[in-house]
């Protein structure tokens, strides 16, 4: 799905309809040394596998979210993720 460089919606900094720039939201690199990875890796360790059961079914998208920049005060918002094959910025 092709989305727009730049898009008019709600502001809730504003509080009105503004102009936003789009971009795909990326996750960002992950800590080593934060609890959540601790403790994932404590439950990893030693005999016994995988805490968790095995995901069954293959999903053949991924669920892609978009961050919206406001261009008057620069405040960020993330849209919930919809399930796309590729999603890409039309330039």
């Amino acid at each position: 799905m092709k989305m727009p460089k730049e898009l008019k919606t709600y502001c809730p900094r504003c509080k009105t309809h503004t102009e936003h720039t789009v971009k795909i939201f990326k996750k960002g690199k992950s800590r080593i040394t934060s609890w959540g990875e601790r403790q994932h890796k404590k439950l990893l360790k030693g005999y016994g596998g995988s805490p968790r059961g095995k995901q069954r079914t293959v999903k053949t998208t991924k669920k892609q979210s978009m961050m919206l920049k406001c261009k008057k005060c620069s405040y960020t918002v993330v849209r919930k993720g919809v399930r796309l094959k590729k999603a890409e910025i039309a330039r």
